[in-house]
This record gives C-alpha cells, structure tokens and sequence, in this order.
C-alpha cells in the first residue's frame, strides 16, 4: 500500500491548459455556459468529452456511480439512456434524483450537475435505441446486466446472437431500453488553476429561475 501512496503522489495533477474564464460575462442560462464549456472540450481535444459520472442512490440512499455517454442536452436537461434491469434504473426508480460530473482534464474543467431523473417513455427511448449504432443495439440487447455469467464464451455466443438479430430486423426496439433525463436544479462550473486558485461558479434554479454566483473553491 505504502507503493501506491508513493505512486499516486509522484503524479502531476491539474496537467492540462486551462482555458481564460470570466465568471463576470456568464450567461443567465447555464445550459449556454455548458455548451460552450462542451465545445472547448472537443476543440482542445480532450478525450471522450461525452463521457460522465452518473451517481444515483437506492431507496435506502446506499450511493452508486459509473461512467455512461451523455445523449444530448438541451433546454429540459442532460439525456443518457439505460437498460431497465440494470442497477441505476432500480436507483431511479426508487430515488428519481441524480448527479452527472463531467472533467476535462486537457482544458482543467469540471461541470458538476444534480437534479430530478425523469423517463421519458416508451416513444423517445425507442428512438434513443434506433439512433445507435447496430453494434450498440446488439451489445444492449444481448446481455442481462448484473445476473451471474457463467463465462466469457456464454457472452460472445450471446453478443453474436443478438448482432443476428438486429441485423436481421433493423426496427427492433429492445422493450427494457429506457431514455432518461436529468433535470438540472444546480450546476457548477470549476475551473481549475495551477496556482491552485480554482474558480467555482454556481447556477441554482428556484421558482423564477436562474440565479449564479460565485463560491470559494
């Protein structure tokens, strides 16, 4: 363990280039802001910038993460989807509230979002599932997340029946595929600084909207 610790403290954090921000000219709108944040990402060249923690919570508030693909965003909040059987979607259904942190290392951005998940039916998750690619489709629809395998010659033969499939019938809709949104009720923009003087710049909506402010880092 002692190795470790020696390790993780030899490595270099905050490594990237940040990018000027003035929290002065935010926008009203932190969907704006996100979206701008989103297209810097991708033009500095930061790897997978769709890519997001998800943090959900059961029942008996027992917390839960993983890294998934954001779907989209727009004025209602931040799309992903999922399988019904699988654990987040049991987290939602009990505890309809998430997180989603999104880091860019290359620019030394985090945006952090927490809000209401909501399904949004049957009609747009079918949809979500018909936008992916047929190796996308195959991979959900020829597994059973979370169930005991018995190897990993049981999961190729299952990945290789369900490509049969979708290729077989390309408007085949997997019937647990579930889209889902995350309404935002607080957004955090960070900035990060090598002097250590982070910039952490708050959105929260109540009954009239939008408010944001600054926050000590």
């Amino acid at each position: 363990m002692a190795c470790v610790r020696e390790l993780l403290r030899s490595l270099p954090a905050l490594a990237g280039t940040p990018l000027p921000f003035d929290p002065t000219a935010a926008p009203d709108d932190p969907l704006d802001l996100f979206t701008d944040w989103f297209a810097a990402a991708v033009d500095a060249g930061a790897p997978e910038p769709h890519a997001a923690t998800l943090a959900t919570a059961d029942a008996d508030g027992r917390p839960s993460a993983r890294v998934l693909i954001l779907k989209d965003v727009g004025p209602d909040g931040f799309a992903f989807a999922t399988d019904a059987r699988s654990a987040k979607a049991a987290d939602l259904a009990a505890n309809p509230r998430a997180a989603l942190g999104f880091w860019w290392p290359a620019v030394v951005r985090q945006v952090r979002v927490t809000g209401a998940a909501r399904h949004l039916g049957a009609e747009a998750s079918a949809a979500d599932y018909l936008a992916r690619s047929p190796a996308s489709r195959a991979a959900a629809a020829g597994v059973r997340p979370g169930e005991p395998l018995g190897s990993l010659d049981e999961l190729r033969d299952a990945m290789t029946a369900a490509r049969a499939r979708v290729d077989a019938d390309p408007g085949f809709v997997l019937p647990s595929w579930q889209a889902w949104l995350v309404v935002p009720e607080e957004v955090e923009f960070w900035q990060g600084s090598a002097d250590r003087a982070h910039v952490r710049l708050v959105y929260r909506r109540d009954d009239a909207g939008w408010t944001h402010r600054l926050v000590w880092p």
